[in-house]
Parts: C-alpha cells; sequence; structure tokens
C-alpha cells in the first residue's frame, strides 16, 4: 500500500481515500464491506479482481482504443463493490518506499497526456511482432505506475489494462505471479527508471512475463494464436 504523502493543503485523514477501518489497526482502508483483517480485505480484493476481468473482457474488443476513462472504468469495476472512491482519481499525495508518485493536483493532466499519447499509440495493441507487443505493455504501464491515479490498486488495475492489451495482441491471460521476490524489486527499480523515460527495465520484466504466459498455455494445450 502506498503511503498518504503530508500536506499543509488539508488534513487527508478527512477523505474517504485517507480514512482506514475503525478497529484495523491502520492496516485496511476503510471499506463498504466493513471489513477489518488485511488478509480477509486482500481475499476478497483477489476474488473481485477475477469476477472484474472476466466481465472486462467481455466489454473490451481486440479493436479498442482505451482511453483515461476506461482506466477509472477498470478500476471501478474491480474495486467499486468495496470501496466507495473506487474509479475516482485520489486527491492525496503518494509516495511508496520514499518514491513519490504524481501530485495529485497533476493527475488530471497527466491522465489527459496517457490518453493522447502513449494509449492512442498502443490501443488496440495489435502489432506485428512480441517485441512491438512488449514495448507497448512496458511504456504504457510504466507511464501509469508513475501516475498512480487512484488511492490504491494502482498495480492491479495496471496489470487488469495489460492483460486486456495482450488480449488484444492474441496473447494469452498474461501471468504476473512471477513478479515477486528479487522480481518484485526489479518491477519497482523499474517504474522509477521511467522517469528518465528509460523503458528497457520494464520491457525486460513484461518480456519475461510474456514468456513465461506463452509456455504455460503450450503446456496446458492452448490452442490460442501466440506467435
Amino acid at each position: 500500500m502506498a503511503e498518504i504523502r503530508k500536506s499543509g493543503r488539508y488534513d487527508a485523514t478527512r477523505l474517504p481515500e485517507g480514512q482506514f477501518e475503525p478497529g484495523s489497526h491502520g492496516r485496511v482502508l476503510k471499506n463498504l464491506l466493513g471489513i477489518k483483517r488485511k488478509r480477509e480485505i486482500d481475499e476478497v480484493e483477489a476474488r473481485e479482481q477475477l469476477r472484474a476481468l472476466r466481465q472486462l473482457i467481455r466489454i473490451y474488443d481486440e479493436a479498442h482504443v482505451f482511453t483515461a476513462g476506461d482506466i477509472q472504468k477498470i478500476h471501478r469495476t474491480w474495486l467499486g463493490p468495496i470501496y466507495p472512491w473506487a474509479g475516482e482519481y485520489r486527491q492525496v499525495n503518494v509516495t511508496k518506499d520514499g518514491f513519490p508518485f504524481a501530485a495529485a493536483r497533476e493527475i488530471p493532466k497527466l491522465m489527459g497526456e496517457l490518453e493522447q499519447g502513449p494509449l492512442r499509440k498502443f490501443t488496440p495493441c495489435r502489432f506485428d511482432s512480441d517485441d512491438q507487443v512488449v514495448e507497448a505493455l512496458a511504456v504504457l504501464h510504466t507511464e501509469l505506475m508513475l501516475i498512480h491515479p487512484f488511492r490504491e490498486g494502482n498495480g492491479r488495475t495496471g496489470r487488469l489494462l495489460a492483460i486486456l492489451m495482450g488480449l488484444q495482441a492474441k496473447l494469452p491471460p498474461l501471468d504476473f505471479r512471477s513478479i515477486k521476490g528479487k522480481t518484485r524489486q526489479e518491477y519497482f527499480a523499474a517504474v522509477r527508471a521511467g522517469m528518465g523515460a528509460r523503458y528497457e527495465p520494464m520491457k525486460r520484466i513484461f518480456n519475461d512475463v510474456v514468456r513465461r504466459t506463452r509456455r504455460a498455455a503450450l503446456r496446458a494445450g492452448f490452442g490460442r494464436d501466440m506467435r
């Protein structure tokens, strides 16, 4: 969970997205279900993410050009049953391990630039080579993570978008389970590298995700077009 960066402009704890569930000892954000235990909220979020993916696959086809509004819809479709602020841009400044994401006041402008730039350039994600697909996934994911438009769930929203883009590229649903341990630290470093428009670290991560996904699909005997 990203940490709220203190600001003299307002008391973030008065905003719905800045509040924690009473009795959760500051570990669970205030939610519509009254859940107080971290493990329980994690399980609910994971279950709702699978439900949302099935729903989103029916909404977005292989010719769809994604917009900033679609990213909000993806977030709302997933977390709407859990948090009242799902799909809304955050109003608080946040950091992770001391790294500051985009200032809250800049998010609408930055998301507009994302829509006119990478989203328009890379979606629909239909390219002739795996290298081009990996570049599209890596650049768009990195830029979205740097903006970090939501209070919570940015990484998983970005992964849902990447899965939908991968389906446009005729790939099986991307499997991100390999991003853990040392690879997870490399992932965070790849996001930070994007501050200097350095996308190679994230390209390496997505290249590995695509290769692992394809191998797993082949072992399972799926007959999708996997180039």
